[in-house]
C-alpha cells in the first residue's frame, strides 16, 4: 500500500469514526505502529487531522479532502458512471464540466470516446481537467477565470462569471458532494457552489454525475434546486427508494 493509499484509508476511517488510535489504524491497515505515527504526524502538519495522545481525531477539513485523497473512493463506480454519461453525447457537443473525481473520470472518457473523435468543446473551471484535455487535438478547451482552490483544483470567485456569461452549453455535467430531493445539489464550499450554479445556468441540459454514496446527502452550500437537474447518472448501489423519489421529482435516473 502506497503512502497516499494509507493516508486516504486513514482519513476515511476518521471520517467514519471521528477518533482513531495508533493501534487501531495499524491493525486496520496491516502496517506497523511506527508507520502510522509518521502518517498521523504528516497529516497533522497538513491540517488534515488533529493529533492526540496515542492517536488522532478528525477535523472538519477531512470531510472536504483535497482531490488527490479522493481518487481511490468508489473508483470502479466512477468509471462506469463516466462511461454511461458519455453515451448521452453526440459529435460537436459543447460540454460544461466542474471539478471533482467523477467529472475528472468523465473527462478521460470523453477524450477517448470514438464517437466524439470528430471534435467537441469543453468549458470548465477545473484546472486538472483543462490540463489533461489540452493535449487532445480534437478537444477545444475553454477555461473560466477565477482563483484556484487547492482542494479541488477549481477556479472560483467573480472572475469566472466573465467567461461563463459569454458561452452557451449543450450539456453541463455536474459533480456534487450531495444530492437531496428537498435541498437539491450541494457542495462543501460556497465558492465552488456559486461557480457551479453559473455553469449550469448556461446549459440546455444539466446532468449530475455522482456515485450512490452522494445521493440522499446534503453538503454545506446549495448549488441548485432539484428542479434544475434533468438527469442523474449514478451507480447500481442506488436504492430503489431514492431512485423513485428522484424520478417523482422529475429527474431521469440512470444507474450504471
Amino acid at each position: 500500500m502506497s503512502r497516499y493509499d494509507r493516508w486516504n484509508a486513514i482519513l476515511e476511517l476518521l471520517a467514519q469514526e471521528g477518533r482513531l488510535s495508533v493501534e487501531e489504524a495499524a491493525q486496520a491497515l496491516d502496517v506497523s505502529t511506527a508507520t502510522i505515527r509518521r502518517d498521523f504526524d504528516q497529516l497533522a502538519q497538513q491540517q488534515m487531522l488533529m493529533r492526540t495522545r496515542g492517536g488522532a481525531v478528525a477535523q472538519s477539513v477531512s470531510y472536504d479532502l483535497p482531490l488527490r485523497y479522493k481518487t481511490a473512493r468508489h473508483a470502479d463506480e466512477k468509471h462506469r458512471i463516466a462511461a454511461a454519461a458519455v453515451e448521452l453525447l453526440t459529435p460537436g457537443v459543447v460540454v460544461g464540466l466542474n471539478g471533482g473525481t467523477t467529472t475528472s473520470e468523465l473527462a478521460r472518457a470523453l477524450a477517448t470516446c470514438s464517437t466524439l473523435e470528430s471534435g467537441f468543446t469543453v468549458v470548465t473551471n477545473a484546472l486538472n481537467i483543462a490540463a489533461e484535455l489540452t493535449v487532445r487535438q480534437h478537444v477545444k478547451i475553454v477555461v473560466t477565470g477565477g482563483v484556484a482552490r487547492p482542494q479541488s483544483y477549481e477556479l472560483i470567485g467573480p472572475l469566472a462569471s466573465g467567461v461563463l456569461e459569454q458561452v452557451t452549453l449543450d450539456v453541463a455535467f455536474l459533480g456534487v458532494d450531495g444530492l437531496d430531493v428537498e435541498l437539491g445539489a450541494s457542495a462543501h464550499h460556497e465558492g465552488e457552489a456559486d461557480v457551479n450554479h453559473l455553469l449550469i445556468r448556461r446549459a440546455a441540459q444539466v446532468v449530475v454525475v455522482a456515485d450512490a454514496s452522494k445521493i440522499g446527502r446534503r453538503a454545506f452550500s446549495r448549488i441548485c434546486p432539484i428542479g434544475e437537474i434533468d438527469t442523474l447518472v449514478t451507480d447500481a448501489r442506488l436504492s430503489d427508494e431514492l431512485a423513485g423519489r428522484l424520478t417523482d421529482a422529475g429527474v431521469k435516473v440512470i444507474r450504471a
